[in-house]
């Protein structure tokens, strides 16, 4: 593999000084170590004294849904636990006889459950967060289960008060006993974030309500009424966290003990299990933009401008932090960061 360094660090400046984000943490390795990494741009541009850092905490937004409820749930499905193709309401009374009953774990992790798109949880549901889960829980599908691939962030936090419900622990602590902690993940934890770790965040999105852009709190909605914790969105991380975890999902053996997931989980997930729908969607992993499934390289993004990819048959992954939400919600220019990045990651 050529070094990237010089080229993916050209990128990322260049990016900077167009305003995709104010700055980025980016890193690529293989199961055994960090190869290349890097960081450019600033922390916050109303501090241009304060540079981006590799010990910078980045709120990872639906980044959350691989590190807490896709890596539960494969510790639960390894343990034999979690069936993926029973409908759920054989084993999970709480929707029994309701719509989502006849859903199964593979269809929620594949965005093939036909539950509904909208997630505005307060308008629908109040800000109970009782009464969230139970308006989520009971709501009717919007088309039958298998029929299309429909991104959705209701089947994460339906997939995260799955795993709480089969283990009796709240999805944070849980995320935290088999994943988190097993890993060395010392910096991985839902929000909001203390003060001393606020302090070392990238700020997000500017706050009307406050006057402020996002620091240490999650700027996803959801995630902030449900206190933080949730299976859509709130987790923080750092790049030196996120290279455990990918290197973990490339180690040839099961890791470190108690940790819950293994690559027997990795090579499950990161395989088309859509069939003839499109788009192809693994198990909440979906073919980088850009490759075909052949190329056999996954990823998942998050909305405030975080990624990780991963590569089995390659045996790479890449991580890409950056806080673009500082400037806008407009998805296009960082896509092309993204799919170069990428390029230049895996070549």
């Amino acid at each position: 593999m050529a070094d990237p360094t010089d080229d993916i660090a050209h990128l990322l400046s260049d990016a900077v000084r167009q305003r995709t984000f104010p700055g980025a943490v980016w890193a690529v390795g293989d199961a055994d170590t960090t190869l290349h990494s890097g960081r450019t741009g600033l922390l916050d541009p109303a501090h241009p004294e304060v540079e981006m850092s590799m010990e910078t905490i980045f709120d990872v937004a639906s980044l959350t849904k691989i590190l807490a409820v896709w890596s539960a749930l494969g510790a639960l499905w390894q343990d034999h636990v979690l069936p993926l193709d029973e409908q759920l309401g054989t084993f999970w009374p709480e929707v029994a006889g309701r719509p989502l009953g006849q859903v199964t774990a593979r269809h929620l992790l594949t965005h093939t459950a036909g539950v509904p798109l909208r997630a505005n949880l307060k308008s629908l549901y109040g800000t109970d967060p009782q009464a969230i889960r139970l308006g989520v829980l009971a709501e009717a599908l919007h088309r039958p289960a298998g029929q299309a691939v429909e991104y959705t962030d209701r089947a994460a936090l339906i997939l995260g008060y799955l795993a709480e419900h089969l283990t009796a622990t709240p999805l944070d602590q849980l995320a935290h006993q088999r994943i988190w902690q097993p890993l060395g993940m010392s910096h991985t934890r839902f929000g909001p974030l203390p003060a001393p770790l606020a302090a070392r965040c990238a700020p997000t999105e500017f706050d009307e309500e406050t006057g402020v852009h996002l620091k240490g709190v999650p700027h996803d909605f959801s995630a902030r009424l449900l206190g933080g914790v949730c299976g859509i969105a709130g987790v923080f991380s750092t790049v030196h966290d996120l290279t455990l975890f990918q290197r973990h999902l490339l180690a040839p053996m099961p890791g470190p003990a108690h940790v819950g997931f293994g690559p027997a989980w990795g090579s499950e997930s990161l395989q088309v299990h859509t069939g003839d729908l499109t788009p192809a969607r693994g198990l909440f992993w979906h073919p980088a933009p850009g490759t075909c499934p052949e190329d056999g390289i996954y990823v998942h993004y998050g909305f405030t401008g975080t990624a990780l990819w991963i590569s089995t048959e390659r045996e790479r992954w890449a991580v890409l932090l950056t806080n673009k939400l500082f400037f806008s919600r407009d998805r296009d220019p960082l896509m092309t960061v993204r799919n170069a990045f990428r390029a230049l990651a895996f070549q």
